[in-house]
């Protein structure tokens, strides 16, 4: 079998978002058990092409998208499947018709998301209007209605997914593969961790605020800012404060430093107002981490840890460590995602779903 991802981010490449991360993961996975994988992304910072973990990325010029056709001949792939929407879906479809074309969606956006990304990004409104311009228009829209199935990353989004694009069948749903290791050993103090991109929009400072109200807390800031000056203003906030680390981005696929910061760590904190399902949700509950955030994702937050209101991150974590309420809703949690998203589950899922698309063809 040949897999062809189409992705807009590749983990590794500068760029460390969830989507790539996903896309590597479950690529390499799906290589490790014999299936031939190549990626197809756009040329983006430090895209490294070639050979990636039994992958073979590809890049395209994201000015030029249409030189991605090529690419997608080359694959020769049974399956182009798609993690999330971009015009790459309907040029994929262009160049390889007789291949079957999926499509999971990962953080499928409505009016109000996109003016919640604007308003957080701190940045030019015309990049958000370029972006969408890529990942949401007419071409898209038919190719998501013309594809051979559709799947999404989380249940929540399904009533979403169908309402923003009038399907008469619902998605299915597609698990994230996620390691989950046996056993952790947790700090003997009490220990919260922040793993997410340093954008506006993820608002890290809220997590650096956190760090002040607790200083007999030792607080882990996982991530970065693409921008040297936020990235630099965020450090000097948490510089004076003897409980709070912040090793960095820390490449998973190369080392296995965030594992050891999960396992050690009692509660994961999220702080940004909107959320598909996160990566580090499922990572952190495989390690037993409760979870802290404003949002509630599939009820990740409400089953497994606690929800927090605006201006109110204080008296969750203070409720979550109160009688160690964390350990029980992180062990719940590692159950949950055991069963559902470790990595034998979740891969699995994906070939029976390649098998039943290509059995269908035939």
């Amino acid at each position: 079998m040949k897999v062809c991802f189409l992705c807009v981010e590749f983990f590794g490449q500068g760029i460390q978002g969830g989507f790539g991360r996903a896309t590597r993961f479950l690529g390499r996975e799906l290589a490790r058990r014999g299936v031939r994988v190549d990626v197809v992304v756009p040329r983006r910072g430090k895209l490294r092409e070639g050979v990636v973990d039994g992958m073979t990325v590809m890049g395209f010029d994201p000015v030029k998208p249409w030189t991605a056709v090529a690419a997608y001949r080359a694959c020769g792939a049974d399956v182009y499947h798609a993690q999330d929407t971009s015009l790459g879906l309907p040029l994929a479809r262009w160049a390889m018709p007789k291949a079957k074309h999926l499509v999971t969606f990962r953080d499928p956006m409505e009016t109000w998301d996109w003016r919640l990304e604007t308003a957080l990004s701190g940045k030019n409104p015309v990049g958000y209007f370029a972006y969408r311009a890529f990942i949401d228009n007419p071409l898209v829209d038919r190719a998501v209605h013309r594809a051979d199935a559709r799947y999404c990353a989380a249940r929540f989004l399904i009533p979403k997914v169908v309402r923003k694009y009038g399907f008469a069948s619902a998605p299915g749903f597609l698990p994230t593969p996620v390691d989950v290791p046996a056993r952790v050993a947790k700090a003997g103090r009490p220990t919260v961790a922040f793993v997410s991109r340093w954008d506006p929009r993820k608002r890290p400072e809220h997590f650096i605020a956190l760090a002040k109200r607790f200083p007999k807390v030792d607080f882990i800031a996982v991530g970065g800012s693409s921008d040297p000056e936020r990235d630099a203003a965020l450090r000097a906030m948490g510089r004076d404060l003897p409980n709070l680390q912040m090793p960095g981005i820390i490449d998973q696929f190369s080392t296995d430093a965030l594992a050891r910061i999960l396992d050690s760590a009692w509660v994961l904190v999220n702080t940004s107002p909107r959320e598909g399902l996160p990566n580090a949700f499922l990572e952190a509950t495989a390690h037993r981490c409760a979870l802290l955030s404003h949002t509630d994702p599939d009820q990740f937050v409400s089953r497994f840890g606690r929800v927090a209101g605006e201006g109110d991150l204080a008296a969750g974590l203070s409720w979550l460590l109160e009688r160690d309420r964390w350990r029980e809703k992180g062990e719940a949690g590692h159950d949950f995602v055991r069963a559902e998203f470790a990595t034998e589950v979740a891969v699995s899922a994906h070939l029976a779903e390649y098998e039943r698309v290509l059995d269908r063809g035939r």
